[in-house]
């Protein structure tokens, strides 16, 4: 099966299973097994997209937040800023690392071009 994802439009994807953007309940990552064009794979798409603009936005409010001239903000809601910004960089992380397993490797990319 080939995975394509909604990003890269037209570009073949790795064979193998698909890194979800969510946890089991222990914990655990999820991997999907699918052609790209399923309910499953459609609904992780939209919460990497939602995912990925939430850190946008975040990021936004931290550099506002910590920008010079900007008014001080307490110990807690210091705190509360990194906890988010760790979380969305974890997110990101997920993704960037989800999507890069399904990217055609250096073999499959001389295979396209010999098409």
């Amino acid at each position: 099966m080939v995975e394509h994802a909604t990003p890269w439009p037209g570009r073949p994807a790795a064979e193998g299973p698909r890194l979800l953007p969510w946890n089991t309940a222990e914990g655990k990552p999820c991997y999907l097994s699918t052609d790209g064009h399923g309910y499953l794979s459609t609904l992780a798409d939209s919460i990497e997209t939602i995912q990925l603009g939430m850190g946008t936005e975040l990021l936004e409010y931290a550099r506002d937040a910590t920008a010079p001239g900007a008014q001080a903000m307490s110990a807690t809601e210091y705190r509360w800023l990194a906890r988010r910004l760790t979380e969305a960089l974890s997110d990101a992380l997920r993704v960037a690392d989800s999507r890069g397993q399904r990217l055609p490797g250096p073999e499959e990319d001389e295979r396209d071009d010999d098409a």
